[in-house]
């Protein structure tokens, strides 16, 4: 048995956020992770082949940009550990087969010119949308990293202000919805629904109207970006904090159970019944479809709730690559973008007839992102070599054998897939790729049991009934569990949900609030 003052279970980015913000607050941490590596879906690894850096889940760093972590840099991890960002000028694009393509540079006068060539009207109504999006951020953001407002004093306070009920509105409205109001032409509509579906939404689905309504503001206001070296790179500077400050994260540590005795968690103990303790308290990346299994002592209504939490409507089919020479497209590589989206559909109704297939289980190879990592960040691979991430959204509960069969299927599927981004990329043909890995919305499931349930590597549903203080519940949106003290929840499930946030920060500031801890002391103090 061995004492600390906070235990972590996962050594997921989240995770790693929170043990390092307790561990600059002068706390001795332990950070537990199940598998040989840390970051969960913030890893960089050599899948394939030496010297190919493939990342694992997460690609793209967004809204992570608004985090004061990063902003202001908190923890020290831009200054002191390591970490590097990349911000190309072109963050986001839409090219079709024809050739024809929207881009969104992060230069609103760039970006509006262009859509001026194919709708005078829309680039004016894009202006004006864009820039109400980026006034909006402020206030917007800063709720994003700290603990959420209760759900019904975050809607009175929306209701006391013109503002607050137009955001109100937009948050109680599909993307679908947002995008047909404000624009005509529907190669911008399609433009910006794509990139909203990112975050596994369907564009249709109500609750999703906030991201099609920031999205714009976010691309001109901060750009995307991605760490040099990959996406991991950030789990590594969070873990090179966490030990600068005293604290220890251990691999190949799998978690039973978390210890409560007398209604207060009290430390976790191993699969292999090593127990570690914790005098303050245990922070636990628990999804909360398998809280009874970790957590058994919370009361049965709170555990009902949370095995009801709505999954994200679709996964992902991913598909890592190494290639012999970059990815060259055939509109030209000045067209790559951070986020590259590459169609064959040109009108709404095509585009929205494929997202319905993954209602039905079934997957569309029309639905593709991706490109060669190597474009931005030349370290991912040897000199003049790519590594190419590749998205395909895809159903978790595979139509017509469900989800057992994703096994037999995936390189199938993946197949078809490839065809499609062969109408894209001039050199994608055989004897450019040396190697190939797939990884079907099932093996992102055994990959995080504890938080990518049915292959929701965003945790759950981004809906409005899941936001804030309720998401992933009304019990569990204050980040801790209802009558068992000191357990805090982390997790891409947690407020403010799925992607790459930083949302641990949240949870220490919770945490440090309970323990009667000045956090701006904390933070504000040496590195």
């Amino acid at each position: 048995m061995s004492q600390y003052d906070i235990v972590v279970m996962g050594g997921g980015h989240n995770g790693l956020t929170a043990a390092a913000y307790m561990a600059k607050a002068g706390k001795r941490v332990l950070v537990l992770e199940r598998k040989p590596h840390f970051g969960g879906g913030v890893s960089t690894r050599e899948l394939i082949q030496p010297g190919f850096w493939h990342d694992e889940h997460s690609n793209v760093h967004i809204m992570i940009q608004g985090n004061p972590m990063l902003r202001e840099d908190e923890l020290g991890l831009l200054s002191k550990f390591g970490l590097e960002y990349i911000y190309p000028e072109l963050p986001h694009a839409s090219i079709w087969d024809d050739g024809s393509m929207v881009r969104s540079w992060r230069d609103l006068d760039r970006t509006c010119a262009e859509i001026e060539q194919f709708s005078p009207r829309d680039a004016e109504a894009y202006r004006k949308f864009a820039q109400t999006s980026m006034a909006a951020l402020p206030m917007f953001m800063s709720g994003l990293y700290m603990p959420p407002f209760p759900m019904g004093a975050f809607v009175a306070m929306m209701d006391q202000s013109d503002e607050g009920r137009f955001l109100l509105d937009v948050m109680s409205r599909s993307a679908l919805d947002v995008v047909n109001q404000y624009f005509e032409s529907d190669r911008l509509r399609i433009h910006i629904l794509r990139m909203v579906t990112e975050n596994l939404q369907m564009p249709d689905e109500l609750g999703t109207g906030m991201g099609a309504f920031l999205m714009p503001g976010i691309i001109h206001a901060y750009g995307c970006s991605m760490p040099k070296g990959g996406s991991g790179q950030l789990s590594k500077a969070l873990v090179r904090a966490i030990e600068h400050f005293g604290g220890e994260v251990r691999c190949n540590a799998e978690v039973a159970r978390v210890l409560v005795s007398g209604g207060k968690a009290i430390g976790l103990e191993m699969v292999d019944g090593e127990q570690f303790m914790a005098r303050d308290g245990v922070i636990g990346a628990i999804h909360p479809h398998v809280l009874r299994k970790f957590v058994s002592e919370t009361p049965e209504p709170v555990l009902q709730r949370a095995e009801r939490v709505t999954q994200s409507t679709f996964s992902i089919n991913l598909t890592h690559l190494t290639l012999k020479e970059r990815l060259r497209l055939k509109v030209g590589n000045e067209t790559n973008a951070m986020m590259t989206e590459l169609m064959d559909f040109y009108t709404m109704r095509d585009m929205l007839l494929e997202y319905d297939k993954l209602r039905r289980g079934e997957v569309s190879e029309r639905l593709i992102a991706g490109g060669d990592n190597t474009i931005f960040d030349p370290s991912r691979a040897p000199e003049g070599a790519g590594v190419f991430y590749g998205v395909n959204f895809a159903p978790y509960d595979l139509w017509p054998d469900g989800p057992g069969s994703w096994d037999s299927r995936k390189e199938e599927i993946a197949d078809k897939a490839l065809n499609q981004y062969r109408k894209f990329y001039a050199n994608l043909d055989d004897d450019n790729i040396t190697g190939r890995l797939i990884r079907s919305p099932i093996d992102h499931e055994r990959d995080s049991p504890a938080s990518f349930l049915k292959g929701d590597i965003h945790g759950c549903a981004p809906f409005m009934y899941q936001s804030v203080a309720h998401r992933p519940t009304p019990d569990l949106g204050s980040l801790r569990v209802p009558q068992i003290e000191g357990l805090y929840l982390v997790g891409p499930f947690m407020h403010p949900g799925g992607g790459v946030f930083g949302a641990g920060r949240a949870t220490a500031i919770q945490m440090m609030d309970d323990l009667g801890m000045d956090y701006d002391k904390v933070c504000g103090g040496p590195i």
